[in-house]
């Protein structure tokens, strides 16, 4: 049965309805201020990586057969998923990657541009029609091609060409050597905020930096190694493949950490 006003005419009303006001308007207060709340600031993390490795091969034919990514690119980006975007342009998925109970699937869209100068540079851009939730990437990079003697290539070049039975040695090879530089910004949830910043800055870096030393060893290793099936040519040895990070807090070329 449902009570009609009048069963309730003779209760006094003062005290229950002042009560409902105050409730009323502390529930209003409440709501304001979760309206009104400033958001923690976004935290930024960064991290940068050079290396280098061998192609046996001359400058002209490596450069070429970089010019040509589309032909490379989405097959040596794997694990990691490659959608072309435009003629020099892929958007990537990197994984998912986390720490301190919060995980992110960073996706983000890089151009390769055309050499300059057997130069090749690549960097971010917004991923159309995408909002990230709660990251920012500035992602930088250049690669750069010269061509040096075959004594000053790295050692292991003769034992490589002797195990394949080739005796005929190239004169000269290209070395291929470039830099990244990786720039995040995350909006974290309020939990993370509880945490000292110090501690959450540095383990950002440090997952940023696992994320590099996870894919970038394997990128190169298979655009090496594409290259070089494609040319039959020996695949050059480990040691033809150099990565290490760097610190730029105190000058662009010293070197902090080697992998």
């Amino acid at each position: 049965m449902i009570n009609s006003p009048n069963e309730f005419s003779d209760l006094p009303s003062d005290s229950s309805s002042k009560d409902q006001d105050s409730l009323n308007n502390n529930n209003q207060e409440i709501i304001e201020e979760e309206l009104t709340e400033i958001p923690h600031p976004s935290l930024n993390f960064e991290t940068h990586f050079e290396g280098c490795m061998e192609m046996y091969s001359e400058i002209k034919i490596v450069s070429e057969y970089l010019k040509q990514h589309e032909g490379w690119f989405c097959r040596c980006a794997q694990p990691m998923t490659a959608e072309p975007l435009g003629e020099n342009g892929y958007i990537l998925t990197i994984g998912r990657f986390g720490a301190l109970g919060y995980e992110l699937e960073p996706k983000m869209a890089v151009i390769l541009e055309p050499p300059q100068n057997q130069i090749y540079d690549m960097y971010s851009i917004p991923v159309p029609d995408y909002i990230p939730p709660g990251y920012e990437v500035d992602y930088q990079a250049s690669m750069q091609l010269s061509e040096i003697p075959v004594h000053e290539s790295y050692p292991g070049l003769k034992e490589t060409y002797k195990k394949h039975k080739i005796t005929d040695l190239p004169k000269i090879i290209t070395q291929v050597k470039w830099q990244l530089h990786l720039y995040v910004s995350v909006q974290f949830p309020k939990f993370i905020y509880k945490l000292p910043i110090n501690f959450i800055q540095k383990t950002g870096n440090r997952v940023l930096a696992e994320i590099i030393k996870q894919v970038s060893p394997r990128l190169t290793y298979k655009v090496q190694k594409d290259f070089h099936d494609r040319f039959e040519l020996p695949l050059p040895a480990k040691i033809g493949r150099r990565f290490q990070r760097i610190d730029l807090s105190f000058s662009d070329d010293q070197i902090s950490e080697e992998e």
